[in-house]
């Protein structure tokens, strides 16, 4: 249900990314590991066009788009129809300070999809109660804990109705014990069938709960498997070194 063909990117003349591909099943939930810096948020920006790749090719259920360098007010336009199937949670959270956690989640249904605001209202609260927030969703979020304000972005994400989730470390900023709270709800929506693609250095939850593992270094897939080859018995010299590295 996504394919993305030879995405390539580059900031300041340096490449960041040097040919991708990805075929994603409807339904797997993929994990991407590897070290900071090697290209991992910026593969998953390029997958909605957040960030304009230099190359790519993208197809998400029926919408496509080819990039070739130059960007185009009808490029926008696709990608706009691109992103309407996809959901995307950030590592900041990025909720709207001044409205309550149900106005947030509120929001995008409404003055996107064009939703009337009591339907939007019945779609926010029982997203929160599926996100375990049903019981706070009339504080605002400088009254919610780290984990909190995740879940909280999860179910915006959901009120759009994406075909795709894209979490880009959704839980590096909170303790382990919050960070369950959030892994949980991703964990649930896995077995509800939804597809998703989570950029993590957490490497429990990526061995627990991943169909599919990619390992990525100097922007380019290494090695890609189910999570106990890559855990337990990884092909290439780097990943073995990384896993050490990181699991020491």
């Amino acid at each position: 249900m996504l394919q993305a063909r030879n995405i390539v990117k580059s900031f300041g003349g340096q490449d960041v990314l040097k040919g991708i591909s990805l075929d994603v099943e409807r339904g797997e939930l993929i994990s991407i590991i590897g070290p900071s810096g090697c290209g991992k948020s910026t593969f998953l920006r390029c997958l909605n066009f957040l960030e304009h790749p230099d190359l790519a090719e993208v197809r998400i259920e029926d919408v496509s788009l080819s990039c070739n360098g130059r960007w185009t007010r009808q490029d926008e336009a696709h990608a706009h129809r691109l992103r309407a199937h996809v959901g995307m949670v950030f590592q900041a959270f990025n909720l709207f300070p001044h409205l309550t956690v149900l106005e947030n989640v509120m929001l995008a249904p409404i003055h996107v999809k064009k939703i009337a605001a009591n339907q939007a209202e019945i779609i926010a609260t029982e997203l929160l109660e599926k996100v375990g927030l049903k019981n706070v969703k009339d504080r605002y979020p400088d009254r919610l804990s780290g984990g909190q304000k995740q879940r909280a972005a999860i179910a915006r994400a959901l009120a759009m109705k994406p075909s795709v989730m894209l979490y880009d470390e959704p839980t590096s900023a909170l303790d382990p014990e919050l960070s369950e709270e959030v892994l949980s709800v991703m964990r649930a929506l896995d077995n509800e069938g939804m597809t998703q693609i989570v950029v993590t250095h957490d490497m429990r939850f990526a061995r627990a709960a991943s169909d599919r593992v990619l390992y990525l270094e100097e922007g380019t897939i290494v090695e890609s498997g189910d999570p106990d080859q890559i855990f337990a018995h990884p092909q290439e010299a780097r990943t073995r070194r990384f896993l050490r590295t990181i699991l020491s």
